[in-house]
């Protein structure tokens, strides 16, 4: 039987102040994970219009809500988990923009799928969950010195 390591996990209220946390935390994940510049930039991206989605639309302003973000390392590929406790979300409701059309807003969940390699939403007791997920290949580490 092969142990499958616990995911990393941040709790946080539903504070936009609280957005640079949640990316730095994202970041410092990918960083033990071993991803490269790239895909750490695409998974800290996707992780932040996510949280920022959650914040605004999801609670809708209610800093009493939390939302929890679980990053779960595996040799190939990084999951972002996002629970949030807002109303039902249907993913595919959201139509697929093209990149070209000039619009405010409505960017976050077409960069969501473009950034990621899979992107879903299951509804739960209390809430939604977003399950992201980024296939990588791990920076090879130099050998140490001596």
């Amino acid at each position: 039987m092969v142990d499958v390591p616990p995911p990393w996990s941040l709790t946080i209220p539903s504070d936009l102040r609280l957005l640079g946390l949640a990316r730095a935390f994202v970041e410092a994940v990918c960083q033990v994970g071993g991803l490269d510049e790239r895909d750490t930039h695409a998974v800290v991206l996707a992780t932040d219009e996510a949280t920022n989605n959650v914040m605004r639309h999801a609670h809708r302003g209610r800093p009493d809500a939390v939302l929890q973000l679980q990053c779960y390392l595996r040799p190939d590929r990084i999951e972002i988990h996002l629970h949030d406790q807002g109303g039902p979300f249907n993913l595919d409701a959201v139509p697929r923009l093209d990149p070209g059309e000039i619009r405010v807003g409505g960017r976050g969940v077409f960069l969501m799928r473009r950034l990621m390699d899979e992107l879903t939403v299951v509804a739960r007791d209390g809430g939604n969950t977003l399950r992201m997920v980024k296939i990588y290949r791990p920076v090879e580490t130099a050998a140490p010195l001596g």
